[in-house]
């Protein structure tokens, strides 16, 4: 299947400050998951057709890819390769689970804890193409961690997840389509008071379709965790957004 993606950290990334968050953001998640059992994991999760133990073999190879992006080395060997891995590794009972998850999880903390302010700077090849900075990895993985640690539904929401980490996912995710030319124009307002606009530039005949809410509702809609509850807009139904 296809899994929503991460996206950029944006330009004001704190690689050293954002690995911190990660290790916090890992942390919680393990601690979550030691209250489960094998059952639990070969459940459904909230990703369709992915068990609990898909999206944690999902999180511990894209920890071992992260590893390959900063060493130079192809995230993937290949889009099949991934797949195949994530498909062995996902009927592994709770305790194989959580300790490739926490090694691997390990290994990135590692390969980031040595790179110097120059090589934060440096430019990195992603997926299909994309390019980042070094710096934007400790974000995009904190990503990763947080937005599955809520596709498992083991209790841990859209509301559980650390304001800062929201606030900063939405003007993420604004950035993420803006410009883009399948989605009409947006212009969000936060009930914090903030404006965010996002999508195609709107032509003379055009207005801005008006999005208001929370946070945690906006960010829930833009990556595809929610269909808009809590939200109100200015036309008749929420734009369509494209699969990430």
């Amino acid at each position: 299947m296809t899994v929503p993606a991460a996206g950029s950290a944006g330009p004001t990334a704190d690689p050293v400050a954002d690995t911190a968050a990660l290790r916090e953001s890992t942390d919680r998640l393990l601690t979550a998951l030691r209250k489960l059992d094998d059952a639990a994991l070969a459940a459904p999760s909230k990703l369709p057709g992915w068990t609990r133990g898909h999206v944690l073999a999902h999180l511990a190879r894209n920890a071992d890819a992260l590893v390959n992006v900063l060493a130079g080395r192809p995230m993937y060997l290949s889009a099949e390769a991934r797949e195949a891995d994530i498909e062995r590794d996902a009927p592994r009972p709770l305790a194989a689970q959580l300790e490739d998850l926490r090694t691997s999880a390990a290994r990135l903390d590692e390969a980031m804890a040595r790179l110097t302010g120059e090589q934060w700077g440096a430019t990195v090849e992603l997926r299909n193409g994309v390019t980042d900075l070094a710096s934007s990895l400790p974000f995009r993985r904190r990503i990763e961690v947080e937005l599955h640690h809520v596709d498992l539904g083991i209790g841990y929401g859209l509301e559980d997840m650390p304001a800062s980490f929201t606030d900063r996912e939405l003007e993420n995710m604004a950035r993420r389509f803006a410009g883009h030319p399948g989605v009409e124009p947006v212009e969000m307002r936060v009930e914090d008071g903030r404006v965010l606009r996002t999508g195609r530039e709107a032509g003379q005949e055009e207005r801005a379709v008006t999005v208001a809410g929370s946070p945690t509702a906006l960010v829930g809609w833009l990556t595809g965790r929610t269909d808009g509850t809590g939200l109100t807009a200015s036309g008749a139904v929420l734009p369509a957004l494209p699969p990430l």
